[in-house]
């Protein structure tokens, strides 16, 4: 699998964005966040991706100062009142424990929280072990995430045994007490 084919995954992703308006108080620009109801100003998103809605289109591209969105076609100012979506981040630790497992691991593990209704974006914690054992050979042990959707919680513990043959297990289990677990051989 290429780092493109799992970019886009990446992508799909559902709530990939938190959406919101845009708001301009005396040269200060805001962004108000629709789910969370709160505001906080545009500068903490200054490089970031970011769509704009214009005439019922979405428009991507990078947010510079003073509300100017790069596209790479030209540089759009957005008004007061404007609607946009700002991309969210993965967990650091969450984005290196999906770089260091399998391709076929980490398809099996996004298609069974997709299936949950979960996304990468949901991801309250990550306790990623493998990071701890990266100059031995032998590396066994596990990692603890867990992932909020605005309606349920669910925990997944990830256990790996990487030394002749790399072994992954993920058990799922959601705050309704559904359990899922699923396993990876590579040799």
């Amino acid at each position: 699998m290429s780092n493109i084919y799992r970019s886009n995954i990446l992508k799909s992703q559902k709530r990939a964005f938190s959406e919101g308006t845009v708001l301009v108080d005396e040269d200060t620009w805001f962004f108000f966040e629709i789910d969370a109801e709160e505001e906080s100003e545009l500068e903490f998103y200054i490089n970031h991706e970011i769509r704009l809605l214009r005439e019922d289109a979405w428009i991507t591209g990078v947010l510079l100062e003073n509300g100017i969105l790069a596209t790479p076609y030209e540089r759009i100012r957005m008004l007061d009142g404007d609607r946009i979506q700002i991309k969210k981040n993965i967990l650091f630790s969450l984005e290196n424990l999906i770089e260091d497992i399998s391709d076929d691991a980490f398809l099996q593990f996004i298609t069974t929280l997709n299936n949950l209704n979960y996304s990468l974006y949901d991801c309250i914690f990550c306790h990623n072990h493998l990071v701890f054992l990266s100059g031995q050979k032998m590396k066994q042990g596990v990692n603890f995430i867990n992932f909020d959707n605005g309606d349920e919680v669910c925990a997944v513990q990830h256990h790996f045994s990487y030394f002749k043959k790399k072994r992954d297990r993920f058990e799922f289990t959601l705050s309704t007490g559904k359990r899922i677990v699923i396993e990876n051989f590579n040799l």
